[in-house]
């Protein structure tokens, strides 16, 4: 994975700093995002683009080695076949794309129409000692 460089204050600067085979990769999900959430805030976050509702992270896409991932922190509620679960605790699933034509455009407006309406609550993770708990039932 190749980390982006201290220069990279923008999403559009990442974005930009990517591989060619992946910046198209980056700018559609860029794109798709900002059209299907525009009430959500982004920002780069651990050095990769991620959007956040109310100070929720929602969704963000990273490099890695072997493509790029978007990924979902609720994903695995979503209920999605296709997202695979990230990491070992939590609710984050995503999707690896190595080709911008591997990109469903109707599978990723419903996955972001579901990050919107199934949140957990990981903006309060460490006030709450580590209790995740889903938005609804705060």
């Amino acid at each position: 994975m190749k980390l982006p460089s201290p220069d990279v204050k923008t999403i559009s600067q990442y974005n930009a700093a990517q591989p060619d085979s992946y910046k198209q990769i980056c700018e559609l999900l860029n794109k798709e995002i900002n059209r299907h959430l525009p009430k959500a805030e982004s920002k780069l976050w651990h050095g990769a683009p991620v959007w956040f509702l109310e100070g929720n992270p929602i969704v963000g896409y990273h490099l890695l080695k072997d493509g790029v991932r978007l990924l979902f922190w609720s994903g695995l509620s979503f209920e999605e076949p296709s997202l695979i679960k990230v990491g070992k605790n939590f609710q984050s699933a995503g999707i690896t794309y190595t080709d911008v034509g591997q990109i469903n455009l109707g599978d990723l407006e419903r996955y972001l129409n579901k990050a919107e309406s199934i949140q957990w609550d990981y903006k309060n993770l460490v006030k709450r000692k580590g209790e995740l708990l889903p938005v609804e039932k705060i």
